[in-house]
């Protein structure tokens, strides 16, 4: 009798463990669903702002209008005949022969265009700060269209070395050999990514004269 009673206690025992265990892996299986299912939604999310940053952008080409730049300046861009557009940043402006296009970055416009060897450069350097880089360097005021003075937004170089350039030419006062007057055509390239000089290009008998700075 005694050994009935005993199984019969183990027997409801073992189906209470077994009804506890049932409902813990249960319990589990929905966490673990639900926890699988917070992350989908989580990198939907994400997906859905990836999407959304990518959308802002996508790379369009630019028409006449007023843009503003990643610094804040106001950029004033008109499509001129021959295929080419113009530049202005306050008051200075540039002509580039070449098909721009734009990335818009929270509310601000990042201009680029196509080079010969594929890359996509960015202007980073506007119209004014590159005007007056190629000034300074050729020891220059002003750059004054009625006076022989232009300024072109070009592409230069080769394969690898190809880039995109501001380049400023005139005529400048000089004293050749410090006693005869003289006007020397000069020109300066400015990158337009870097905003670095990367030449300046003076007739060869340029070391024998002198180049006062002009006011």
């Amino acid at each position: 009798m005694k050994k009935v009673v005993i199984s019969l206690l183990l027997g409801v025992l073992l189906i209470g463990l077994v009804s506890v265990m049932a409902q813990g892996n249960g319990q589990g299986k929905e966490q673990e669903l639900q926890s699988s299912s917070e992350v989908e939604s989580s990198n939907q999310q994400k997906n859905q702002g990836e999407e959304v940053n990518l959308q802002n952008q996508i790379q369009k080409k630019v028409k006449s209008g007023n843009y503003i730049g990643e610094s804040g300046q106001q950029i004033q861009v008109q499509e001129k005949s021959n295929n080419k557009i113009q530049l202005r940043v306050g008051n200075f402006s540039v002509n580039c022969d070449c098909e721009l296009t734009q990335e818009q970055v929270q509310n601000k416009t990042r201009l680029k265009t196509k080079l010969s060897n594929g890359r996509n450069a960015e202007i980073k350097i506007m119209p004014d700060r590159a005007s007056e880089r190629a000034l300074e360097r050729l020891k220059l005021k002003n750059c004054a269209e009625e006076q022989g003075c232009s300024i072109e937004l070009k592409e230069v170089g080769q394969g690898e070395q190809t880039k995109l350039v501001y380049e400023l030419k005139t005529q400048r006062q000089a004293k050749f050999l410090g006693l005869f007057r003289a006007r020397m055509q000069v020109q300066a390239q400015v990158d337009a990514e870097t905003g670095e000089i990367v030449r300046v290009k003076k007739p060869w008998w340029a070391f024998l004269a002198s180049e006062p700075e002009e006011e």
